[in-house]
């Protein structure tokens, strides 16, 4: 007999190691990992989105939420192969970020290099209120 008890044993130990399984459910999410930093005058943003290209990424400004977006499209393969485990990932991911109602899409500033999206949100600057009353011209 060409196999063992313990070759079987070794094959399933191989496939059983942590890294052809499932990692446990985390906590922060596997895509769109993201650091917020506080500056003086606004927020900077930055979305870990590896193995994206920047014509895949996306972001919306609506209602006061700033929407990031990113879709990859699933590589043509011969359905000839037979996978053991395929981990890269296709599909889209979005997240949603409220940065208040006073920002305009003009103000944000954003870049993408090397699988991070940086963003620049200005902080909400009140308006200046004008102590002294204006007339109304009446016709």
């Amino acid at each position: 007999m060409l196999f063992t008890n313990s070759a079987f044993d070794l094959f399933d130990d191989i496939f059983n190691d942590p890294f052809f399984t499932r990692p446990a459910k985390q906590e922060i999410p596997s895509v769109m990992r993201a650091d917020v930093e506080e500056q003086e005058n606004g927020y900077m943003l930055d979305i870990e989105l590896p193995g994206y290209a920047k014509d895949e990424v996306s972001a919306e400004l609506k209602d006061g939420y700033l929407t990031i977006s990113a879709k990859k499209n699933q590589e043509n393969e011969s359905k000839d192969k037979k996978f053991i485990r395929k981990e890269r990932y296709t599909g889209s991911c979005k997240r949603t970020f409220y940065v208040g109602d006073q920002v305009e899409q003009e103000d944000i500033k954003a870049a993408f290099q090397n699988g991070i999206l940086r963003l620049f949100i200005p902080k909400d600057t009140p308006k200046k209120i004008e102590e002294k009353p204006k007339t109304i011209t009446i016709e």
